[in-house]
């Protein structure tokens, strides 16, 4: 199609014009397809929201540009020909109107997709969150989890601390007093340089009352040493506190048939020796008690005064360390046990003393480790510990070691004994850093011999083992013969009961009125008595 040209020139005659003018339903027609275009670029997801309809004239679908080209030879002089040509060409009233439907269309069309971009917008972010709100449900499942793990966990921690920190019994000074008849001399079974121990008797508890010398009460270190850490930690081979009355400075602790093991070994009162294989088990025990003790947290005790007259045994002479007034905390520094170390002033027994600690103050976990070594070779030797050592280690030497050996004790085991000899030596050594571990030298050796100790033991025929407690009569502490109970629940000997009953209204374990005084006969426990003792002979 061949379009009208137009020619015009500025006043300035600067700048030659040229335009190809098509007519004005052709230019509207074009420009309706441009719009169309545009606005079908425009919309989302290949929709719009209002399109501008147009004339199915073949012209305008072939159309894609209105055809106009402008030659401007300046900038500024063909902006102002182009407005003067806008001017001098504008269409009709109905082409105007045209035009501006069209623009409101326009308009509206870009109105209406902005919307849809800002709900598109908003759709990506919602997909966003949601996917934070997931994550952040995971992270709060597993945070509430962990929690309930935690919570579980602390309870449980909670229960075994109730069972290790068994809260001690407030002794009155009126029940120390009663308990042990005002303190009487008959009672009194040990005296030492901290105070008097006196046997007693709580309602159906016998127990060992500790009256210390110091008149402080409550200020003494030796009370609080012993409140802090015999009253928080429980060991099998540690003596259990059961209370206390800390005014008047006095511990209640379990009560130890068979005494000490310095009067077993020294044989006071005509007590029966202790077998080789006793001892042997003793030494195990002891360690382990002290291992205890070392591996206690946050910081580790350190005994400080371990010998015999502090080794307590009980009815079936299983070992446990008492007396824990002089032990002490060392400082947690990271180090591994064996090296920590605490300046002091050197307390303690002499011949049981780590030398070192005893020259410099300077205390550790091989202090433990040198007295043990002595009492092991007491064990052994039954002798006193002034210059044992050198004593046995001078035996071992010359072949004679058989000669210094406790002869009461049995038939010692040759190779194990001396095996046994040897370590208390090298943990009796002066010089701290010659001593062995204790967990990693001293407990494997003490534990290999204890097994042979019991495999011994097991061989050789018992003429006599000692009777289960629940075969003893609270009352007179034998073993009974004819097992009765009573209305309170407890068996006692069907004569030690009746002749309390005779005199008595209250029951003899719980100090309580009994509801009758009607006796019932214990078959199956005197049947078990009857085939301990058949067993015993």
């Amino acid at each position: 199609m061949i379009l009208p040209t137009t020619e015009w020139v500025d006043t300035y005659g600067t700048a030659n014009v040229s335009f190809h003018q098509p007519s004005l339903p052709l230019q509207r027609d074009q420009a309706l397809a441009i719009i169309n275009k545009l606005s079908h670029r425009r919309a989302s997801s290949g929709s719009v929201a209002s399109e501008v309809s147009c004339n199915d004239d073949p012209a305008l679908t072939s159309s894609h540009s209105i055809v106009s080209e402008m030659q401007f030879s300046s900038g500024s002089s063909g902006n102002s020909m182009y407005k003067s040509f806008h001017r001098d060409n504008l269409p009709d009233s109905s082409d105007q109107a045209s035009v501006s439907e069209i623009s409101e269309n326009v308009h509206r069309s870009n109105d209406q997709d902005d919307p849809r971009l800002q709900i598109e917008r908003l759709r990506v972010k919602l997909q966003h969150l949601h996917k934070l709100h997931e994550c952040a449900q995971h992270e709060s499942f597993d945070t509430t989890q962990e929690l309930k793990k935690l919570r579980t966990q602390q309870i449980e921690d909670e229960i075994k601390l109730k069972k290790l920190n068994w809260q001690r019994t407030e002794y009155k000074w009126e029940e120390i007093q009663a308990s042990t008849s005002s303190f009487s001399s008959a009672l009194m079974i040990g005296k030492g340089s901290y105070g008097t121990v006196y046997k007693a008797k709580f309602h159906h508890t016998v127990a060992a009352v500790k009256v210390l010398n110091s008149p402080e009460g409550c200020g003494s270190q030796q009370l609080q040493q012993e409140l802090e850490v015999l009253g928080k930690i429980r060991h099998p081979h540690l003596l259990m506190m059961l209370g206390a009355c800390p005014e008047h400075g006095c511990l209640v602790y379990e009560y130890m048939e068979n005494g000490s093991l310095d009067d077993m070994l020294q044989r006071r009162n005509n007590t029966p020796p202790l077998t080789w294989f006793d001892r042997f088990r003793i030494t195990w025990e002891v360690a382990t008690a002290l291992m205890f003790l070392h591996s206690s947290k946050p910081e580790p005790i350190i005994h400080r005064d371990l010998k015999p007259a502090n080794i307590l045994l009980d009815r079936n002479l299983v070992s446990k360390i008492g007396d824990v007034g002089l032990s002490t905390l060392l400082p947690s520094m990271g180090q591994y046990l064996s090296t920590m170390i605490k300046n002091t002033a050197p307390v303690g027994t002499l011949c049981y003393i780590d030398p070192e600690y005893q020259r410099t103050g300077v205390l550790s976990m091989k202090s433990d480790v040198y007295a043990l070594g002595i009492v092991i070779l007491q064990l052994l030797t039954a002798r006193l510990p002034m210059d044992l050592a050198h004593v046995v280690e001078t035996a071992l030497e010359d072949g004679c070691f058989v000669d210094i050996l406790d002869a009461s004790a049995g038939q010692w085991p040759s190779n194990e004994t001396q095996e046994l000899a040897a370590l208390a030596l090298k943990c009796s050594e002066m010089r701290r850093k010659d001593r062995p571990d204790l967990n990693e030298h001293v407990l494997p050796t003490l534990e290999r011999l204890k097994d042979v100790a019991t495999k011994a033991r097991e061989s050789v025929p018992q003429g006599h083992t000692a009777p289960p407690s629940h075969f003893i009569c609270p009352i007179l502490q034998e073993v009974m013969i004819d097992p009765y109970v009573a209305s309170d629940g407890y068996t006692y000997d069907r004569k030690a009961i009746e002749l309390w009953l005779s005199t008595n209204d209250t029951s003899p374990m719980t100090n309580l009125r009994l509801p009758n005084k009607s006796l019932i006969p214990n078959h199956s426990l005197r049947s078990a008595i009857m085939d301990w003792r058949s067993k015993s002979k």
